[in-house]
């Protein structure tokens, strides 16, 4: 599945995590290698730049991070990120520069790209999302089958066996996804996608759709 791979999904410029995700073919096989990459990075950064508070949580001077967010370490909050009321941070989270975490988002084992915007009552959990990519208000990752399988990549005959039990969504640059939908464990969504509203994803998503329901997925023109 050449679209599942961290090359056709994401431009590595865009995010302080290029290091990690050069190290494997798809994107999911660096969700377990995070806290230990944030622990190595963060000690590397610019003092200048960044700023250690508490514990293995470092942030940068530029970033606005209001009084009421939580922010659990190791994480890390690029230049000029915004956290936003209430935001809930619960650890192993690279969040990139310019990006937004909004009111009541939460977020755990994940790596947001450049401007990646989660900004209302979003849940984003062992998941990457790509530059640019958007969720709208409500919308969420889930990260754990309900029979607590292990979680199996599918495109319609073929599939590829994770052996990992908690993955989110691989959502590819440029992504926008609708108000209140829900990415279903190991949902793969393709660059410059689109996914309507109120949508029940899984599988792979091919970059430059619109996913309207499961039987109707359009190119773009």
């Amino acid at each position: 599945m050449e679209e599942c791979k961290v090359c056709n999904l994401y431009n590595l410029e865009e995010t302080i995590a290029k290091e990690l995700l050069e190290s494997v073919t798809y994107p999911w096989e660096a969700l377990s290698k995070i806290n230990d990459y944030i622990l190595e990075l963060g000690n590397k950064l610019d003092a200048e730049k960044y700023e250690k508070i508490g514990e293995d949580v470092w942030i940068a001077k530029s970033a606005k991070v209001m009084p009421s967010a939580y922010i659990h370490g190791p994480a890390i909050i690029g230049e000029n990120a915004e956290i936003r009321h209430c935001a809930f941070i619960r650890g192993k989270a690279i969040v990139g520069d310019g990006a937004v975490v909004g009111n009541s988002t939460e977020l755990k084992n994940v790596i947001l790209f450049n401007k990646v915007q989660v900004p209302h009552y979003n849940y984003v959990g062992d998941s990457i999302l790509g530059y640019k990519s958007h969720m709208g208000a409500g919308a969420i990752t889930s990260n754990v089958k309900s029979d607590k399988k292990l979680v199996v990549i599918k495109k319609g005959k073929e599939q590829i066996e994770t052996g990992i039990k908690k993955i989110g969504a691989m959502i590819g640059d440029e992504v926008e996804v609708g108000c209140s939908s829900v990415l279903n464990p190991g949902t793969v969504i393709g660059k410059n996608s689109n996914i309507y509203p109120l949508s029940s994803v899984r599988g792979v998503i091919p970059p430059n759709s619109i996913y309207k329901n499961k039987n109707e997925i359009i190119e773009k023109r």
